[in-house]
């Protein structure tokens, strides 16, 4: 037993010591299990807006002007009327994954092609677009 133990315990203090540790790894075991709901809420997966607009992924506003999106670029055509302009989602999704098919010259990252976006992601991209 090191000295500072021994002094509590010929002092009669060591259950007492003993039972704040204990409650202090249960404080803290308590603690742990209130973060585990914030860390699930961090981890939720993001909407197609918000991929659309994060400059980690989709980074739609670089050159498109899209409603509801701050410094969008003017080097792409606006957003707007996509379900007039593509009628057909999956034309609207080959566009996106990989825009050089169409047009060759196309400056839009083939998102699915090189993997900036999951399929999943990408799916929930092009339910977006096709909202505006």
């Amino acid at each position: 037993m090191n000295k500072p133990l021994r002094r509590l315990a010929i002092l009669g203090l060591a259950p007492i010591f003993a039972f704040s540790a204990l409650s202090f790894s249960s404080l803290s075991m308590a603690e742990d299990k209130k973060a585990e709901p914030a860390a699930k809420v961090e981890k939720a997966e993001p909407t197609g807006k918000e991929l659309a607009f994060s400059r980690k992924k989709g980074n739609c506003l670089a050159c498109h002007m899209i409603q509801g999106g701050e410094m969008a670029g003017t080097i792409a055509p606006p957003l707007i009327a996509m379900a007039a302009r593509f009628p057909d989602k999956e034309k609207l999704r080959a566009q996106i994954f990989d825009a050089q098919v169409a047009n060759p010259d196309s400056l839009m990252p083939p998102f699915g092609k090189h993997k900036i976006l999951s399929e999943k992601e990408l799916d929930k991209v092009v339910d977006f677009v096709l909202s505006l």
